[in-house]
């Protein structure tokens, strides 16, 4: 699903009046000719506009248009116009409070290269803001934990719009940490076992001296964010097929 199939973020338009449209053969903005059920005048007048003014946004690589008149919920049908230029991202620390702990290191998956940055060698705020560079950021549970800990310890932001897909996982009653879903979807891991606890213990262990528990930290790091894409793929698949298909 893609944006050019949505009406929501036009002002008068629910999620029951889109589901008309798409039902009645309206399911993309330029079938859309005035009228439809349950669209009066000024509805159809807020559907030209915001059909305009996002034409204009997708023209110009305006993603944070999208992010400020789409619902939360709805921010993933964004994805399919941005795919060549989303940037997955994953950060270990070495605890959980973002003013008293470390990040140790930071992966981002982006155009199918993976780029991970470690303390004390190259992460800085400016290759951090460098690779976040993208159309659209995507984690999972980033909005409460990856983004403030980089926000607070890097003194930077990120202009992006940012996907969590652990409220994505939840709509589809994919419950639980990233692990976990990864198990309920058959995401493999490659045997990695590693969990948020053990990076604390291998970050420690590298700071000792021994370099191959940095090796294992990263590749344990890069599997996360590498592993958000094919969750994206697997659960916005899932997502279109239960909000558009149906209706059209």
């Amino acid at each position: 699903m893609r944006v050019e199939n949505s009406f929501l973020p036009a002002p008068g338009v629910g999620e029951t009046t889109e589901r008309r449209l798409w039902e009645h053969g309206v399911t993309h903005w330029d079938e859309f000719a005035g009228d439809g059920p349950g669209v009066g005048d000024a509805t159809a007048e807020n559907i030209y506009t915001f059909i305009e003014e996002a034409r204009a946004a997708l023209d110009t690589g305006d993603t944070r248009y999208f992010a400020d008149v789409f619902p939360n919920n709805t921010l993933w049908r964004l994805y399919e116009n941005v795919a060549g230029d989303v940037a997955f991202f994953d950060i270990e620390t070495t605890g959980l409070d973002k003013r008293a702990s470390d990040v140790t290191t930071v992966s981002v998956h982006h155009a199918g290269d993976t780029t991970t940055l470690v303390q004390g060698h190259d992460l800085t705020s400016e290759n951090l803001v460098e690779l976040l560079d993208a159309s659209l950021l995507v984690s999972f549970n980033g909005k409460r934990f990856d983004a403030p800990f980089l926000e607070y310890n890097f003194d930077c932001s990120f202009d992006a719009p940012h996907l969590d897909l652990m409220y994505l996982c939840k709509r589809l009653d994919l419950d639980g940490g990233l692990k976990q879903v990864e198990r309920d979807l058959g995401i493999d891991r490659g045997g990695m076992d590693v969990d948020g606890r053990e990076a604390v213990r291998l970050w420690h262990r590298y700071e000792s001296g021994d370099e191959a528990a940095l090796d294992r930290l990263v590749e344990y790091n890069r599997y996360d964010a590498q592993n958000l894409e094919t969750l994206l793929d697997t659960v916005t698949g899932r997502l279109h097929e239960h909000v558009f298909e149906p209706h059209c």
